[in-house]
């Protein structure tokens, strides 16, 4: 489940902030080079990443299960025609690089959730963006982050009751529709108690932020978000030189 996972690694002991920054570096730089070389230098600074984020490969895609389909489906749906000759290939390779390009954007997302607690990225969300509009944001991330893996922990067990019910043995789209109504029944449930929650406990809007400071580990990320962002701008300033 896609969550806070305490532990020694490397990545756990950096600043929120300075994960952030190499979070947008790294987008900055997946849009800008998107091509096969591009996607396999960034495929080493994912791995490299979930290296010291203690995130097996296998643990950050297992999170994503549900979304590899969607990805996968892409292409091939990109590379049918309606006629002669059916089928295309070529039209699936810039949706397939697409596809795998996000694929590594979650992976790295992955490794930011269990390496950060929630308060320490509502903390650094509301200082990177100045005012009411950072604490806003601030707010969203830490209600998003708390409200997914509780909705997770719910699917799964709507599907594990109607797996012991003997619903494997339904149609697909009965089991669809049964988990979709479930998932929604307990997602509206959840989000009344939600709010009552918030208004018993008296939501601040300016909360005690944890203490948070850039240490000699943060150095070394600011340098990798810096060396992102270079290599990111440099096709542009190639071309204007």
């Amino acid at each position: 489940m896609l969550q806070y996972e305490p532990t020694e690694s490397l990545a756990h002991r950096l600043d929120a902030r300075s994960k952030l920054l190499v979070q947008a570096a790294f987008a900055a730089a997946a849009f800008a080079h998107t091509d096969p070389r591009g996607l396999a230098t960034l495929t080493v600074v994912v791995v490299g990443m979930l290296t010291v984020s203690a995130t097996p490969v296998r643990v950050a895609l297992g999170e994503y299960r549900a979304v590899l389909p969607f990805l996968a489906a892409g292409p091939v749906i990109e590379a049918l025609r309606f006629g002669q000759p059916w089928v295309e290939p070529t039209a699936a390779v810039d949706p397939a690089l697409a596809a795998y390009r996000t694929l590594l954007l979650l992976a790295l997302v992955a490794a930011y959730v269990r390496t950060t607690p929630v308060r320490e990225s509502e903390a650094a969300v509301s200082r990177l963006v100045p005012g009411k509009a950072g604490r806003l944001l601030g707010l969203g991330v830490g209600l998003v982050f708390r409200f997914l893996p509780v909705l997770q922990a719910d699917l799964l067990q709507i599907r594990e009751a109607m797996r012991i019910r003997a619903g494997e043995q339904r149609p697909v789209h009965e089991r669809v529709r049964i988990v979709a109504t479930g998932g929604l029944n307990r997602v509206l449930s959840r989000t009344d108690r939600l709010a009552v929650a918030l208004r018993a406990r008296c939501l601040s809007w300016t909360p005690t932020p944890p203490p948070m400071a850039f240490t000699r580990h943060d150095v070394v990320a600011i340098a990798v978000a810096s060396a992102l962002v270079c290599w990111a701008v440099w096709p542009t300033l190639a071309g204007l030189l």
